[in-house]
């Protein structure tokens, strides 16, 4: 008998535990992220914390099991991409073809070449649609070894990961391109009619590595954080630094003229300065906290 109105008191209250389930749950995920991002964890250099993982395997094997499950949700979000630029990719190859006049300028021979350039250009899609998410799962797998301050900082920098990459984006589409292309396609005199599969392929590979390198000073935000770099040698290897971005530049320019090469050349070098001073501001916010 106990048992039964035991039972029935569970059925009758039922609904009222749900709603106030629904109603603390918002209560409950707050609470969680507020702690997550005000505990301070045990700051050790990174000689001992390499040391403790080569004395205590089993650490690492949990952090690598930690960057497993980062990586996995980084796939799910790439394939939701694709699907999501997949009702829009007769769209996106449109735009894309507008620095060359058009699809009416492209050409194709195979009879799959066009889905494979559909597939190529929703795959491209996806993945540069995921890259905020991305960046984000990497700033989880990397936050608890983070101190509070750094973690936040570092957590506001995930939007300007989109704002950087989407500019990065739009510089070689709107710039890049229409000045590499007359010269591709007229070179020797030789009228050029590009198949459309090496043309998406070559615009969408272009675009997308001139948005990563875009990335660069969020790049050395994060590693001054973690106590990686310091700003004071990126100042004094500048010199060596310009060696590499124009080697870099000559390797993504499409062309071997030096014109379309100081155009990619020129950004990288801004942004490049530019990190140092993201670099001095991250390194200020660890000094700030070890003095605290």
């Amino acid at each position: 008998m106990r048992k039964l109105l035991l039972d029935l008191w569970k059925i009758l209250t039922f609904p009222f535990r749900l709603l106030w389930r629904l109603v603390a749950l918002p209560v409950k995920v707050i609470k969680r992220i507020y702690v997550f991002l005000t505990f301070e964890p045990e700051d050790q250099p990174l000689a001992d914390a390499l040391a403790t993982a080569v004395q205590q395997p089993a650490s690492a094997l949990e952090h690598l099991d930690a960057l497993r499950k980062h990586l996995f949700r980084m796939l799910i979000a790439v394939a939701v991409g694709v699907v999501i630029c997949g009702a829009f990719t007769s769209q996106i190859i449109d735009i894309l073809a507008q620095p060359i006049g058009g699809l009416d300028a492209l050409q194709a021979i195979d009879p799959t070449e066009t889905v494979g350039v559909f597939m190529k250009v929703a795959l491209w899609g996806g993945f540069s649609l995921a890259v905020p998410y991305i960046a984000f799962e990497f700033w989880l797998f990397a936050a608890p070894g983070l101190s509070a301050r750094a973690r936040r900082s570092s957590l506001l920098a995930i939007p300007l990961t989109l704002i950087f990459f989407l500019g990065g984006m739009y510089f070689a589409y709107r710039f890049l391109l229409p000045t590499a292309l007359p010269f591709l396609l007229n070179f020797m005199d030789i009228r050029t009619i590009p198949r459309v599969s090496s043309y998406t392929g070559f615009v969408t590979s272009l675009m997308f590595w001139i948005g990563v390198a875009f990335e660069f000073p969020l790049v050395i935000y994060v590693l001054t954080l973690v106590g990686l770099i310091k700003p004071r040698m990126l100042v004094q290897q500048w010199r060596i630094a310009v060696v590499l971005i124009a080697v870099l530049a000559a390797a993504i320019t499409p062309t071997v003229d030096p014109v379309n090469m100081t155009l990619v050349m020129a950004p990288m070098l801004v942004l490049y300065f530019f990190s140092i001073g993201l670099s001095y501001l991250a390194m200020a916010t660890r000094l700030r906290k070890r003095e605290e």
